[in-house]
């Protein structure tokens, strides 16, 4: 097993890159990204940073020159021999060449494109802009670099003993959760935390700490590079991403009503089972079931990213029942800000209900609260989105307003064609 101390403390001699390979990325990135090259390759997308955390001075923290160096070595990685073998050959969700040859072809071929950085005060604007295909693959690598530079400007202050003492502490802070995460019964969790990662050396281990400590309650991670070097399933389906493009190039309210829709469309003619899980939030999760069609109720499951998780769990099973669906035939997965309590009290809830899934982020790969003085090293939210689409502007309303992005104009339509009223607001956890 790796050393992590000794490793981060000889960061300082540079050994480690942050992103190693193209595939040190989310599975539903390369999911999605197959979907776009099929269906809209010729969209131009612009992606931009955006830290929710205002009060993290990224740009304080964070050297220009190291953070250009990790950019520009991103740029210079493509797929090797045995990552495509992998991607070509493997069986994902049960089923083999998932990816298609004309993909793969593309794929192998591809170098990710410029991207424009620019120092706006104590804050970083980080934008990438091309082809919706290229650019999408910005998000995951450039949110991991980020997450990491961050780390690395608070544990280069530390000593070799100092490292080894605070990663002890981390270690033993999972195991505990890991431990009280066997009590519950039935368990189905995976690992959701690559794109705010405190290092990729840490994700792994986590990885490698939960399949040992969870045994087959543990269903696999949502990283591609340590599903193959592991040898354990790559987890995820889809993201709002699919919906706010779409729906910004909507050319009336009418088609942008339906565009979530044909965004799921088109994921039905390409995937079955256990890819078909519904994300509903993206413009308000109760208005999405209530107008959606009846073969989406048929689908495998549901994926719940914001607001009241309980309440948005009951929504859902409320309308499955509405569309003649048995609700303990669909799989209900929580996936945002869950720690181990939160678990255990929704588990509790719909266990019995529906099939219960988790997909542990953040607070699994990136939970060093409390051990190092000021909090150096908490967890914040920082997120890499699709701001434009073919010079129009993305919205994303949410379960949680606090979460909701795009001009205010703008957002003001999305709420009056989506019918969205006064929301709850939540605090974003990460």
């Amino acid at each position: 097993m790796v050393d992590i101390a000794t490793r981060v403390y000889n960061h300082k001699w540079k050994i480690d890159p942050i992103v190693r390979s193209l595939i040190d990325t989310d599975f539903y990135k390369l999911l999605m990204c197959q979907s776009v090259f099929r269906n809209k390759p010729d969209t131009h997308v612009t992606f931009s940073l955006i830290n929710r955390s205002k009060h993290i001075p990224l740009a304080d923290l964070i050297d220009e020159g190291e953070l250009r160096e990790q950019l520009d070595h991103i740029r210079s990685l493509s797929l090797s021999r045995g990552e495509s073998t992998w991607l070509r050959g493997n069986t994902f969700y049960g089923k083999r060449q998932m990816f298609r040859p004309d993909f793969m072809e593309w794929f192998e071929g591809l170098r990710l494109p410029p991207y424009h950085l620019e120092r706006k005060g104590d804050q970083y604007e980080l934008t990438f802009e091309g082809s919706w295909p290229e650019v999408m693959l910005w998000e995951i690598p450039a949110l991991a670099v980020l997450m990491e530079l961050r780390s690395r400007a608070v544990l280069d202050r530390m000593g070799r003993f100092e490292l080894q003492v605070l990663y002890a502490r981390s270690m033993t802070r999972v195991w505990e959760k890991i431990e009280a995460l066997r009590e519950i019964p039935n368990l189905s969790i995976a690992d959701f935390g690559t794109r705010r990662r405190h290092s990729f050396l840490w994700q792994d281990w986590c990885v490698q700490a939960m399949r040992e400590g969870l045994g087959s309650a543990f269903t696999g991670t949502s990283n591609c590079k340590i599903a193959m070097s592991r040898e354990v399933e790559a987890i995820g389906t889809n993201a709002h991403e699919l919906p706010m493009v779409y729906a910004a190039l909507a050319d009336s309210d009418t088609a942008l009503a339906k565009a979530p829709y044909d965004v799921l469309s088109d994921w039905h003619d390409e995937h079955d089972g256990n890819l078909r899980i519904i994300l509903p939030d993206t413009y308000g999760t109760k208005g999405f079931l209530d107008n959606a069609p009846d073969w989406l109720a048929g689908w495998t499951g549901i994926r719940i990213d914001s607001g009241d998780p309980a309440k948005a769990a009951q929504i859902a099973i409320d309308w499955w029942r509405s569309r003649g669906e048995d609700p303990l035939t669909k799989r209900v997965i929580f996936s945002d800000g869950l720690d181990v309590d939160k678990m255990k009290e929704l588990h509790a809830q719909f266990s019995g209900k529906v099939k219960v899934s988790f997909g542990w982020g953040t607070l699994l790969t990136n939970d060093f609260r409390g051990l190092v003085p000021d909090d150096e090293l908490a967890p914040f939210s920082l997120v890499c989105k699709a701001v434009a689409a073919n010079g129009r502007p993305t919205v994303k309303l949410s379960d949680n307003p606090n979460k909701a992005m795009g001009p205010q104009s703008e957002i003001d339509r999305y709420k009056r064609v989506f019918g969205l009223g006064e929301q709850e607001k939540f605090d974003v956890i990460v």
